[in-house]
């Protein structure tokens, strides 16, 4: 079976932003917090991340109709150290929680050297590369992840216990492209799974699990079982490790406490991030970091490629070209999601 690519538009960053900002203000939000949210989405967009671009504008508002989450939320900055703040995101839209939350951290970090930020009451924040960006433009090495809705079972087990935790880790490099690794814990996505199941095409069997907790290459199957964590046992440890972080030392919830987005979007979620930064700059001079950057850069794309039509890259490579190419000649983003935007906005007040 073939499937029908959707059609998309291209549009300038800033007039995709603007119309972003317009759809969101249509809900209630306040300027100053559309333009953090679209502010996000937009990069996402930008880097390519089109699942967790500005086609979520939508599906955030509806959840906010539906009583999931408050497109008005006042987010709370509780400074409980100098270096470290407790952030309520009240039920809020989750990339200005995330934004917020990001300013928190970065005021920690100028103030110490080391900041960071707890979120509890968040939501879906979006991909965690944008917010690696920001804070690497600032001059700040980053540790940043969410916990989220359980979809994969404990090593060994046989129900869904645990969430497919996203964490990135950011590192500047000034006057050259940052090094950013954005990644969940998961051997794929859900939404490759659905393709494959869609195409009647079979799956590798180190994607995921029936509901019995067996390997499977059946994707209907998979789709009723359990994603596999990356690196077995290795991955699941890490993405526990992530939700004590982000969800229990946050205050938020965990594990199978986090409500499902999908299932029951009317119930908060009561997601938790945490954003830890380090300030470069009390490190090593500008110069010394540009140096050491580009030397260790140099190391890894100097390798003899094992396909010499496959260069070896950087984490976050690929993406900061799509940045920079859409950038330049605008943002392909999908015609339907272009539609949505412009019917809120037209309801805008």
């Amino acid at each position: 079976m073939t499937q029908r690519q959707p059609q998309t538009t291209v549009l300038p960053a800033a007039e995709l932003h603007s119309l972003a900002v317009k759809a969101l203000i249509s809900a209630g939000v306040s300027l100053g917090d559309a333009e953090a949210i679209s502010g996000i989405l937009v990069q996402a967009d930008l880097f390519g991340i089109h699942t967790h671009g500005i086609g979520r504008i939508p599906q955030y508002l509806q959840r906010g109709r539906l009583g999931g989450l408050d497109p008005a939320a006042q987010v709370r900055i509780e400074r409980v150290a100098p270096a470290l703040a407790r952030v309520d995101g009240a039920g809020g839209i989750g990339p200005l929680v995330g934004a917020r939350a990001l300013e928190a951290a970065a005021e920690g970090a100028r103030r110490t050297g080391i900041g960071a930020a707890f979120v509890r009451h968040s939501n879906h924040f979006g991909p965690v590369m944008p917010y690696l960006f920001q804070a690497a433009e600032q001059g700040f090495a980053a540790i940043i992840a969410s916990n989220a809705t359980t979809t994969i079972a404990p090593w060994g087990g046989r129900e869904a216990r645990v969430g497919n935790n996203p964490l990135g880790i950011g590192v500047p490099s000034p006057g050259g492209d940052p090094v950013m690794l954005d990644i969940a814990m998961s051997v794929v996505a859900r939404a490759k799974i659905r393709q494959a199941a869609a195409a009647g095409d079979p799956i590798p069997d180190t994607w995921a699990t029936d509901l019995d907790g067996n390997p499977t290459t059946d994707p209907d199957a998979a789709l009723a079982g359990f994603l596999q964590p990356i690196g077995g046992h290795k991955g699941y440890g890490l993405s526990l490790m992530v939700d004590l972080f982000t969800g229990l030392l946050s205050g938020a919830a965990y594990l199978n406490h986090v409500s499902s987005w999908s299932v029951s979007p009317e119930r908060p979620q009561n997601l938790g991030h945490t954003f830890l930064l380090i300030d470069t700059r009390p490190l090593m001079d500008t110069d010394a970091l540009t140096s050491r950057m580009a030397d260790f850069a140099g190391i890894l794309h100097d390798t003899p490629p094992a396909d010499p039509a496959a260069p070896v890259r950087l984490p976050g490579e690929n993406e900061l070209a799509t940045h920079r190419r859409q950038s330049a000649d605008g943002v392909e983003v999908a015609s339907a999601d272009i539609t949505a935007l412009q019917e809120l906005a037209t309801n805008a007040r």
